[in-house]
């Protein structure tokens, strides 16, 4: 995570219970509740996988994220900002080529072989869930965004197609991923952009 998204994640939320109010980070539960949701699976997560891993009481559960989709929306969008500030750090990190950087970094995401925890929801439950749907499609249009950004910053509105283009190969390359394609073919995959869409 970057320095920039840690702090606007770093909050602390108070959650009202029997006594005292009991106060925990925020980001760390959702941090947890995500890679449980990773590992199993929306529908085969309990509230007991939950509250275990993220360290809450059921009570506190509830007063704080009052159900299990909600705290899947929350976890899912915060995956989501924290995915978009690494991605532009690549982009300004990277001077010489940030457009290869950002594909490379699109192509290999945190989940590795298990792919982008995003893209997995979005083509898995956002057909069933409009919630999960909109988080998907603004992360994507961000995505081409930043891209166009990155190819004239003076007119990205222009590089729109160009940028749509460049991020659907990326995030196709994770299919392949998940399929046990070598990385050394998904390297392949992404310098064939050059051929396909000159600059």
């Amino acid at each position: 995570m970057s320095n920039t998204a840690r702090q606007r994640s770093d909050q602390k939320t108070r959650s009202p219970g029997p006594g005292r109010p009991r106060t925990f980070d925020e980001s760390a539960a959702l941090e947890a509740a995500l890679m449980v949701f990773w590992q199993k699976g929306y529908e085969a997560t309990s509230l007991d996988d939950l509250t275990s891993a993220m360290g809450l009481s059921r009570s506190s559960f509830y007063a704080a994220f009052e159900s299990k989709q909600a705290l899947f929306r929350r976890a899912l969008s915060h995956y989501s900002r924290n995915g978009l500030e690494n991605l532009k750090d690549v982009a300004v990190s990277a001077k010489d080529d940030p457009v290869d950087a950002m594909m490379q970094a699109l192509s290999n995401p945190q989940g590795g072989a298990k792919g982008c925890m995003l893209v997995n929801c979005i083509t898995e439950l956002a057909p069933h869930d409009e919630g999960v749907a909109e988080i998907g499609r603004r992360h994507l249009e961000r995505i081409e965004e930043i891209f166009a950004e990155v190819l004239d910053p003076e007119n990205p509105d222009a590089m729109r197609d160009r940028a749509r283009a460049l991020s659907s190969l990326a995030i196709g390359t994770l299919a392949l991923r998940k399929a046990g394609y070598p990385a050394d073919r998904i390297a392949n995959t992404l310098k064939q952009v050059k051929v396909i869409l000159p600059a």
